[in-house]
């Protein structure tokens, strides 16, 4: 979790000073929040999130020892498939955590209902994601999601507009979500070699096959 730094400081001649820092790891700014502190000039010093929350030590504190045992170091590899015949679909996922000092992957797929095109299998695909984060209790934390559906990505990201209305629900619906568990998400798009794992797990679900397994990585793994 990354925070900014608000720090009102005072100076020698009873000057206020208003500073903020670059974005840095929320353990850091505490440290530094102290050695602040030492110096004897500090009025006051608050923490902002990503998402514009503000922080005060105390409250800092508390959550990073809530978060501590929960899921994070959070790779998330998603994708979405499509039967035209059926015009059903399916969503596959693949996250990758750490908890505990223990890694893990959770794969995980579902059937979707009836949906119109592929493009919109992906956007379910990346709900049935966030659903699982928030299952999984992830909160306050940095994620990095990777898909081979750029469109999505790229929409999430800002960088690329959306104009049809129904996939404009979708994005609204996971950025919702995106606030509400308050991640800092990092978007990677990526190729399709590179996202097999989640592709399989879509394919399967079209055809029945449904997979919730969760296993502890050792050694490389």
């Amino acid at each position: 979790m990354d925070v900014q730094i608000h720090w009102t400081y005072i100076t020698p001649k009873k000057q206020e000073a208003f500073l903020v820092s670059d974005w840095v790891d929320a353990k850091k700014a505490l440290a530094l929040a102290d050695d602040f502190a030492k110096t004897g000039r500090t009025k006051t010093v608050e923490f902002v999130d990503r998402n514009g929350t503000v922080w005060s030590k105390k409250e800092l504190q508390k959550l990073l020892e809530e978060i501590a045992g929960e899921p994070h170091e959070i790779v998330v590899y998603f994708d979405g498939g499509f039967d035209h015949e059926t015009s059903q679909g399916g969503a596959g996922a693949v996250v990758y955590y750490k908890q505990n000092d223990h890694r893990y992957r959770l794969r995980a797929n579902r059937r979707l209902g009836e949906i119109k095109s592929n493009n919109e299998a992906e956007y379910a695909a990346f709900w049935f994601v966030m659903q699982l984060l928030e299952e999984l209790g992830v909160h306050h934390l940095p994620v990095t999601f990777r898909g081979d559906s750029h469109v999505v990505l790229k929409q999430l990201s800002g960088d690329w507009p959306c104009f049809e209305d129904d996939f404009n629900i979708w994005l609204d619906r996971i950025e919702a979500k995106m606030r509400e568990l308050h991640i800092e998400p990092a978007y990677e798009p990526i190729s399709r070699k590179q996202n097999k794992e989640a592709d399989s797990l879509a394919r399967q679900a079209l055809e029945g096959q449904i997979i919730t397994s969760r296993t502890e990585l050792t050694g490389k793994g």
